[in-house]
């Protein structure tokens, strides 16, 4: 079985930090949790991420993004990433309620 590289980009540490902060003034033993299961379905993309349904943000640009979810009901994260030979890339981790990326661009043509 192929095994990937799971690379995490400084945008997608960015939207982890800001998420993280914003549920842990709400409730900081649910942020850790959050944080610890967020990072345990990031690394699950070492194995086959090409499970994974294609991200409607693959529209808006020119290489095919992938998204998996994390949580649920109003705390649902995307997690967006790319595939390239033997690394993963993750791109954004984005509340579920976001508009998807490139979307506002569009609609503002």
């Amino acid at each position: 079985m192929k095994h990937y590289q799971v690379i995490i980009l400084p945008s997608a540490e960015r939207d982890i930090g800001e998420a993280y902060e914003w549920l842990a003034e709400q409730d900081a033993e649910a942020a850790i949790r959050w944080y610890n299961r967020l990072l345990e379905v990031i690394f699950s993309l070492d194995t086959f991420p090409e499970r994974c349904p294609i991200a409607p943000e693959s529209e808006f640009f020119n290489s095919e993004i992938r998204e998996i979810f994390h949580g649920r009901r109003q705390h649902k994260y995307r997690i967006l990433f790319t595939v390239s030979e033997s690394k993963v890339h993750v791109l954004h981790v984005r509340h579920g309620a976001r508009l998807a990326l490139g979307e506002i661009e569009s609609s503002e043509e």
